[in-house]
């Protein structure tokens, strides 16, 4: 006679039956997680503008679109063998730091590369490369709105009116960021936009009691 314990063991085993997975399949997922893999190295290379590139970096992002497709298939095939994995991969850290934003969106791409192959949806994965691709190039050729100049003044404590009264006639725009009055020195920090570089330095430099003038760019975010 069955019982209800017997029904729910067996529909509890038949859960955690395997799915055969053909060798054929298994190829076709791996190729195409290697080969966008490679399209997203290139696309990585081509549009990174990185004083110092990182070449292991871009390699990773290719051996994680065929490690995160080889664990997808993995989970397919054996439900027991995904409960394993998930328990060993909560103990993996990360301890290598994301620097640049832009390295964490391609790290993002290439695991999803992985997942949406190995769910065997290849032509997702191939409609988000051309898409991702399309939207990084358009938005990396955008232009957008020069970032101001920083400007260190050191002088004597009276000529403060004089630099400022040069600011305001050789500048666009400008802003007071820092003032520090050491034993009469004065070193002045402004925030601003010109046009004509030398012409402003040479107009600071020549005002009585100026020692020494810096104007440097910067790549922060624009205040105003």
């Amino acid at each position: 006679m069955t019982t209800f314990s017997d029904i729910f063991k067996k529909s509890f085993l038949e859960g955690y039956a395997n799915i055969e997975l053909s060798a054929k399949q298994i190829v076709v997922v791996i190729f195409f997680a290697v080969l966008l893999g490679l399209y997203i190295y290139a696309v990585y290379r081509f549009l990174t503008k990185k004083t110092f590139y990182s070449k292991s970096f871009n390699i990773s992002l290719v051996l994680m679109s065929v490690i995160t497709a080889s664990i997808i298939l993995t989970v397919q095939s054996s439900v027991v063998i995904s409960l394993g994995m998930v328990g060993a991969l909560s103990i993996v850290r990360f301890r290598t730091a994301v620097k640049d934003p832009m390295d964490l969106a391609f790290l993002f791409w290439a695991i999803s590369v992985g997942i949406i192959c190995g769910a065997g949806l290849v032509e997702i994965a191939i409609i988000l490369s051309l898409v991702a691709t399309a939207v990084i190039f358009i938005l990396d050729r955008m232009p957008v709105l020069k970032a101001p100049m920083i400007l260190v003044v050191n002088s004597s404590e009276d000529s403060d009116p004089d630099i400022l009264a040069q600011i305001r006639n050789n500048t666009n725009c400008y802003e007071e960021k820092s003032r520090v009055l050491i034993n009469g020195n004065l070193e002045l920090v402004y925030e601003l936009r010109t046009k004509d570089v030398p012409s402003l330095s040479r107009a600071l430099s020549s005002i009585n009691g100026v020692t020494s003038v810096s104007i440097m760019s910067h790549d922060g975010e624009v205040s105003f």
